[in-house]
């Protein structure tokens, strides 16, 4: 009976969140002319300010760089080394399911939908690999609601803020540093959002749980506050 509530909260997550991750795909993939223009027109702005603020355009490629997926890959290996250290096998398993499954659908994606990044006269930057969808954002999304998720239990009072709030403007920053920097459309880094906030809400509708708290208040594991290190 458990089983089948959350594999119905999961249906109903990936619907409300990859309607408007598949609306997007379709859009990019039949070249949809307002779409395109609405890219075009932020891409042209936030790259003449790029050029302009030369100071600021090098901090958002070393913000783009410490937010990689790469790094956050790195930092949620971390966590999986820092979680099977206190037993939560189950928690681990799916942090770490969580980063493949998300990393796996959005190079398949890229492959599929075979956007071409955007061709600037007077690039501040330069990417590799097709556009559609944002790995940085995807990435961002995903790292950030796996530590949300699994971190929750442990942060208590105005660490549960801060940890949310650092979630958040890393994820959000993330994303909009890839098109300051002119290597990502504006639709590229929404779409990169969406599939992050889908594969995290389905791993995690779909994780048992002992207690059916709310995991946006108590994390996936509320036990995790009480589970000792192993030595």
């Amino acid at each position: 009976m458990k089983l089948g509530l959350r594999l119905t909260t999961a249906s109903v997550l990936a619907l409300l969140v990859l309607v408007p991750f598949a609306l997007i795909a379709a859009l990019v993939s039949g070249g949809w002319g307002p779409l395109h223009d609405l890219d075009a027109t932020v891409t042209d702005a936030l790259h003449g300010w790029a050029v302009g603020h030369p100071h600021a355009t090098k901090a958002t490629v070393w913000w783009t760089n410490i937010f990689g997926p790469t790094p956050l890959r790195i930092a949620a290996l971390g966590l999986v080394i820092w979680l099977l250290r206190r037993r939560a096998r189950r928690l681990a398993l799916w942090a770490a399911t969580t980063m493949v499954v998300g990393g796996l659908l959005g190079a398949l994606l890229k492959l599929l939908v075979g956007r071409h990044r955007p061709d600037l006269l007077d690039p501040v930057a330069r990417a590799t690999g097709y556009s559609f969808p944002s790995g940085h954002a995807l990435n961002a999304a995903l790292a950030a609601g796996v530590f949300v998720l699994v971190l929750l239990p442990v942060a208590r009072g105005a660490r549960r803020w801060v940890l949310w709030g650092a979630a958040i403007a890393v994820t959000v920053l993330t994303g909009l540093s890839r098109i300051v920097l002119g290597v990502h459309w504006t639709s590229d880094v929404v779409a990169g959002w969406l599939l992050g906030v889908a594969v995290v809400a389905v791993t995690a509708a779909a994780f048992p749980r002992v207690r059916a708290t709310p995991v946006v208040e108590e994390g996936l594991e509320p036990e995790l506050a009480q589970s000792p290190a192993s030595p």
